[in-house]
C-alpha cells in the first residue's frame, strides 16, 4: 500500500509543477483583481496581449503573475501561449484531463436548460421579472461605447425568413 502511494505521489509532483508553468496573454485590456469578484479591488490593469503565468484557476477566474502584477482576471480574457507547448508534460496528463478540451486545456461550458412543448403550453408572464429585465436595458450610446472599448465590429444580420 506504501508503494502504491509512493508511486502516485511521484506521478502527482511533475503533474502539478507542469500546470503552474503554464503561460497566457491577455486577448484585451484587462482589470487585475485582488480577488475573483468583478466588484473587488482592481490592483492593476494589464494591457492586450501582454504574458502572463496561470497559478491558480477558480471558477471562471485565474489567478495570475504578470510583469504588471499579481492577482485574479477573469479566464475569458486569456488565451494559451501560441506554441501550444506546456513544459513537463509527459503525456500522462493526459488522462487526468480527459473533460479538457482546446490547446490550453481549460473548457468553458456555457448551457441554456431545453424548454419542452409542454412548458411553453403552460407558460405564463411574470410581471415582476419582467420588471428586472427593464433594469438591464441601455441606451444606444451606452451600448455604441461597450462596443468601442471592447473593439467590436459591427455586422449587419438578415432576419430569419419566417416558415
Amino acid at each position: 500500500m506504501k508503494k502504491c502511494f509512493l508511486i502516485l505521489m511521484m506521478l502527482g509532483l511533475p503533474l502539478s509543477a507542469s500546470a503552474v508553468e503554464q503561460t497566457a496573454f491577455t486577448i484585451r485590456s484587462t482589470e487585475i483583481k485582488k480577488q475573483p469578484y468583478s466588484d473587488a479591488q482592481t490592483l492593476a490593469t494589464l494591457p492586450d496581449k501582454a504574458s502572463v503565468k496561470i497559478v491558480l484557476r477558480k471558477g471562471g477566474w485565474v489567478s495570475i503573475s504578470s510583469a504588471q502584477g499579481s492577482g485574479w482576471v477573469k479566464m475569458l480574457n486569456l488565451r494559451s501561449n501560441s506554441t501550444g507547448e506546456e513544459r513537463g508534460d509527459n503525456g500522462l496528463r493526459s488522462l487526468f484531463n480527459m473533460g479538457r478540451s482546446g490547446s490550453s486545456g481549460i473548457t468553458v461550458a456555457t448551457g441554456v436548460r431545453g424548454l419542452s412543448e409542454e412548458d411553453l403550453k403552460t407558460a405564463s408572464p411574470n410581471p415582476d421579472e419582467l420588471a428586472k429585465m427593464k433594469n438591464f436595458a441601455v441606451s444606444q450610446a451606452q451600448a455604441e461605447k461597450f462596443a468601442r472599448v471592447g473593439k467590436l465590429n459591427s455586422q449587419t444580420l438578415d432576419y430569419i425568413p419566417a416558415q
